[in-house]
């Protein structure tokens, strides 16, 4: 990574159950479909993935953001050589124009784009997704996706 903006940052619970229990949320709130999961869900997702990004890369996993237009990635992640977007979606739609938008403002140096999400393992053009369930095999099945490009 070139460098940091420490004016811009996220806060990160150490824990997915710290950051349940700390949002007042029941167990059940997740089996149950309750309306307050809803409200957290997205920050839970990231906090898994953060969890999850720390044991498979060297790097610390950073984000980026502009004010305008809004936009966000929720982590840019060094492997290897390699600098690569990563979107987390916790809803059903994955619509990742954040992600367009780094690409287009990086081009040639984004080879490789990153959702997870509660979709299915694809790679579409420089569009892999993951299924949240298998963020511990992020690492991995970028490499692997990597080689296909």
């Amino acid at each position: 990574m070139a460098y940091d903006d420490l004016s811009a940052f996220k806060l990160y619970m150490l824990d997915v159950g710290l950051l349940r229990r700390l949002a007042l949320l029941s167990p059940k709130a997740f089996t149950e479909g309750n309306r307050l999961f809803a409200e957290f869900k997205g920050a839970l997702s990231e906090n898994y993935v953060l969890q999850s990004f720390k044991n498979q890369f060297e790097a610390i996993p950073r984000y980026w953001a502009t004010d305008r237009p809004r936009n966000e990635v929720d982590f840019i992640i060094q492997r290897e050589n390699d600098i690569i977007p990563v979107e987390v979606k916790s809803e059903d739609n994955v619509e990742s124009r954040s992600l367009r938008q780094y690409k287009e403002k990086d081009g040639e140096k984004v080879q490789l784009r990153v959702r997870l999400s509660l979709k299915n393992l694809k790679l579409n053009g420089d569009m892999l997704n993951i299924p949240l369930f298998l963020a511990d095999r992020s690492d991995h099945l970028i490499g692997i996706a990597k080689k296909l490009l």
